[in-house]
């Protein structure tokens, strides 16, 4: 196979440019650290790596904007923004040695989404190349705009099935002055919602509200039926939630971020212990968490107030327990030995018609990373 690693955005746009005009497979990537997500790409001749497209294009710290290329490693990037007191909150697994590019195509986040958001909330720009060697822009450097459409929507997420993203535009937040973690421990999965329900029902904004049945505690370093509140702000703000949190283990500094370090890894490090577990990721209403867990019988993680859970399944057997409680979902990580017998995207949706559309817009001799998007595009 052909190995092509370009360091410009012109070198980019040649590289795919000259294997699409011999109907060559072209499989893309950064520092392809996600081979565990989405399907493998098959009978591919060309594989190329953004990996050396790896400079800053601008950084005013004051216009709380930030604008790098894709191959910048991730971990370089938030290096240098909390320099700054700034921060991409979006805590990405497999931030410490993923790429700009790569957290974006496969549109990562972590536990802060539910006072933050997702990539598609943070990232305001791209540039991108197409199979046919153009290179375009969407969206821009400021945090409003109104120019043109924001396509860069269409390739987060796009796991490189539609363009290869040659540069990034984030918007930046301020560090919070503190943080600090809020821990309770229950018997029970009952008792564990119930505090959840609390959390929900009170003005606290935190961070995080994340929960871990035993299994999933455990490889975290824990124990017990967990919810864990993360909160940010001043310490007059954090002296609010120690009130209102009253009876809870606090965790700060090198012990919160310890905890929230492996909280964020998990998933990814489940398809390689115990023997290698596939990873369904659920979307559900508030009130299920109770019922995926109940149905599990692995590790069990969920962004408790953001409706996404992640469950551990051990075979195909339980793959398909997890898809039939009748909430959307997907295998977001396997090995290849754990994809027999079981769908990657069991239903996709009315909206897959679309999603084929867009492919034969982007892409219409399907070259780019076929197969990569669940198996399916």
């Amino acid at each position: 196979m052909k190995t092509v690693q370009p360091t410009t955005s012109n070198e980019l746009r040649e590289a795919l440019r000259e294997a699409a005009s011999v109907d060559r497979r072209i499989v893309l990537g950064g520092g392809f650290t996600k081979d565990a997500m989405g399907g493998a790409v098959a009978d591919a001749g060309t594989r190329i790596s953004t990996a050396g497209l790896k400079r800053v294009l601008a950084y005013e710290p004051k216009d709380l904007t930030v604008s790098v290329e894709a191959g910048l490693p991730y971990a370089e990037l938030t290096a240098m923004l909390d320099g700054e007191k700034q921060m991409i909150p979006l805590d990405p697994p497999l931030g410490e040695v993923s790429t700009v590019g790569g957290v974006a195509a496969a549109n990562l986040s972590g536990s802060r989404r539910r006072l933050y958001g997702t990539a598609r909330d943070l990232v305001i720009g791209m540039s991108y190349c197409t199979v046919e060697g153009d290179v375009a822009e969407t969206g821009a450097l400021v945090v409003k705009s109104v120019a043109g459409y924001d396509i860069h929507k269409l390739l987060i997420g796009s796991f490189g099935t539609l363009a290869a993203i040659a540069s990034v535009n984030f918007k930046v937040s301020p560090a919070p002055e503190v943080t600090r973690t809020f821990v309770f421990s229950h018997g029970a999965a009952g008792q564990a919602m119930e505090t959840r329900g609390r959390i929900a029902g009170s003005v606290l904004q935190p961070a995080a509200v994340d929960y871990l049945n035993p299994e999933a505690a455990f490889r975290a370093g824990l124990k017990g039926h967990l919810i864990l509140v993360r909160a940010a702000g001043t310490e007059r703000l954090l002296a609010r939630y120690a009130a209102e949190l009253a009876g809870a283990d606090v965790y700060e500094g090198a012990r919160e971020a310890a905890v929230w370090e492996a909280i964020g890894a998990m998933a990814p490090r489940w398809v390689g212990e115990d023997g290698g577990l596939a990873v369904v990721k659920l979307a559900h209403g508030a009130k299920a968490i109770a019922e995926i867990e109940a149905s599990a019988d692995g590790p069990v993680w969920s962004q408790a107030l953001s409706g996404v859970t992640r469950v551990g399944c051990r075979d195909a057997g339980a793959v398909r327990k997890a898809f039939g409680l009748g909430h959307a979902g997907v295998v977001e990580w396997s090995d290849a030995s754990r994809r027999e017998g079981f769908e990657l995207w069991p239903e996709p949706g009315a909206d897959f018609e679309l999603m084929k559309q867009l492919k034969a817009v982007f892409d219409p001799k399907g070259l780019l990373n076929p197969g990569r998007l669940n198996g399916r595009i």
